[in-house]
């Protein structure tokens, strides 16, 4: 009987997405869902997450010693609890606090980092083309994710690639590159540009959904990643666990001996692809990261920036709500 009811509300949501689409502008559309779903979703988590705490799961792998702070500070994350971070990156279209509870991980991990001239990089930039593979459909917002990144760091440089040339765009502190992250060149080429040669303090993987793609752009990846930064890999799937486990345990922790692992397990709600590979690079022994007193206001300001990292999580109060 629910297959049966899911079946006709998939049915009727199909029915009523064209009409829909040509009635209202888009920005009207993204506004009613935003609403929609702070009414349905956001305000219920929030009076629920007071009574109920939902944590996920975590495998760590590698760098021991100082393992301790990125699993205890995942360990401790409400996944039912809402954040500012939720907030903002619905508003501007991004499923990361809707079809998933990313938002809820990504506020205990950049606490304290908001304010910080930090270089933000994230691959998948959301296609609303169908013939795309990982597509988000005739609805989707292409630069979703980037314009609420920038929102959530007022003093960053925010990067991002996607294989949909279509899509590409340039905006104040947001510049985009064309990438295939099935092709290693590719991938290595996007690195060369001189906007990333410095490096990124944070790199959210939210491409192509598949092993394969996953594990291609980690290893062109990690390199890059500054001393302190934070690596994320989205959406991967339940029947991807073992395997990405194994693969943590027996060559990346070895192959990167100074980079903590995270394997995270959400409460998925019957969503199969609500897991995250999160990864830490140690900070280099013996330099102190000092934040830049100086906020960088353009792209091409880039290149004067000193790298930053992410060494230490200040405890000052993050964004969340």
């Amino acid at each position: 009987m629910k297959a049966i009811e899911l079946k006709q509300q998939y049915t009727i949501k199909r029915l009523l997405r064209p009409l829909v689409r040509r009635t209202l502008s888009p920005r009207m559309l993204q506004f009613v869902r935003f609403r929609s779903w702070y009414l349905s979703s956001y305000f219920p988590r929030l009076v629920t997450s007071w009574f109920v705490k939902r944590t996920p799961q975590i495998r760590s792998f590698g760098a021991a010693l100082a393992l301790a702070d990125l699993t205890n500070r995942l360990q401790r994350v409400n996944v039912w609890a809402p954040t500012k971070l939720c907030r903002v990156m619905s508003k501007h279209g991004s499923d990361k606090g809707r079809a998933h509870n990313y938002t809820t991980v990504y506020s205990a991990l950049f606490k304290g980092r908001y304010h910080q001239p930090l270089r933000i990089f994230e691959l998948g930039l959301g296609s609303n083309n169908p013939d795309v593979p990982s597509s988000m459909g005739v609805f989707g917002v292409p630069g979703a994710s980037l314009r609420g990144w920038r929102e959530l760091f007022p003093h960053a440089l925010v990067y991002g690639a996607d294989i949909d040339r279509g899509i590409l765009f340039q905006e104040d502190r947001i510049k985009t590159f064309y990438c295939d992250q099935l092709d290693r060149s590719s991938i290595r080429e996007l690195w060369s540009r001189p906007d990333l040669q410095a490096g990124v303090d944070i790199i959210i993987e939210d491409g192509l959904h598949t092993f394969e793609a996953n594990v291609s752009f980690l290893e062109e990846s990690l390199d890059h990643l500054r001393p302190g930064g934070i690596y994320v890999c989205e959406d991967i799937m339940r029947n991807r666990v073992d395997e990405w486990c194994d693969r943590l345990e027996t060559i990346y922790s070895k192959q990167y001996p100074t980079y903590e692992f995270a394997f995270v397990v959400l409460p998925d709600g019957g969503n199969w692809a609500n897991n995250l590979l999160v990864v830490r690079r140690g900070a280099e022994s013996g330099l102190d990261f000092v934040r830049l007193r100086h906020p960088i206001h353009s792209l091409e300001e880039s290149n004067l920036a000193v790298p930053h990292g992410m060494a230490q999580i200040a405890e000052s109060s993050d964004c969340s709500s």
